[in-house]
């Protein structure tokens, strides 16, 4: 099964040689369960010629926020509408369940509670309580698309989890990062933390998480069986 994977982002130049860029690490995630992966840096313009280029596509985390003016948000948006109306399967993550949120629908703004960053608790459906996932945002969706159901959230995000029947899932926290590249991209973007959720964040590291699980979820809804 090959799994287009959406770039949004990039890793800070400083930390690629460590840890490579986003295309990779959601590669290794994802990895060791018979998927095949191709990467398209949306961020930079490059799209996929088709919606079935793949079999289900991954859309990832970005610095930018999905509200911006940007040249390569609104293709991203056509693209997942079309990729969803065609019942291609998605999963966003972080920006990207952002994105998808917002192209089909809904709205996503700047949470005037400020910012989520390191290991948070979460209540996902299908999940025991208290799932421990790393988090790194501040935008939030606000406004839910007229298909989504509220599978997860948080005390600090209501709506952390979205499930659009079995075409498209979406979560805020980012089950694909690791405690290592967290704490040096700590490093790399503290200035633009306030400090006390900067060194909270750095504590909160040592906590295992259940990003694994996270990672068997994903993988069943993309192997999941479609009409």
């Amino acid at each position: 099964m090959k799994i287009g994977i959406l770039q949004a982002g990039r890793v800070p130049d400083e930390l690629l040689a460590e840890h490579g860029d986003y295309d990779g690490i959601y590669s290794k995630f994802l990895a060791g369960n018979g998927f095949e992966f191709d990467a398209y840096r949306v961020v930079e313009g490059v799209f996929p010629d088709s919606v079935n280029n793949a079999d289900g596509w991954i859309i990832t985390g970005s610095k930018y926020g999905a509200y911006e003016d940007l040249d390569w948000i609104p293709p991203l948006e056509m693209f997942l509408r079309d990729a969803y109306a065609k019942a291609v399967p998605i999963v966003g993550i972080c920006f990207g369940h952002q994105i998808l949120a917002q192209a089909l629908g809904g709205k996503v703004e700047k949470f005037n509670g400020g910012w989520s960053v390191g290991v948070q608790n979460y209540a996902l459906d299908g999940f025991p309580e208290d799932v421990k996932l790393i988090a790194w945002h501040q935008d939030q969706v606000t406004e839910l698309p007229a298909d989504a159901t509220v599978t997860g959230s948080s005390s600090f995000c209501r709506y952390a989890a979205l499930a659009y029947g079995d075409r498209a899932y979406s979560i805020q926290p980012h089950p694909e990062f690791e405690a290592g590249f967290v704490s040096d991209l700590l490093e790399a973007r503290r200035e633009t933390l306030p400090e006390n959720i900067a060194n909270e964040a750095v504590s909160s590291l040592s906590s295992a998480t259940s990003s694994d699980q996270v990672a068997e979820h994903i993988t069943e809804f993309f192997k999941r069986a479609r009409g």
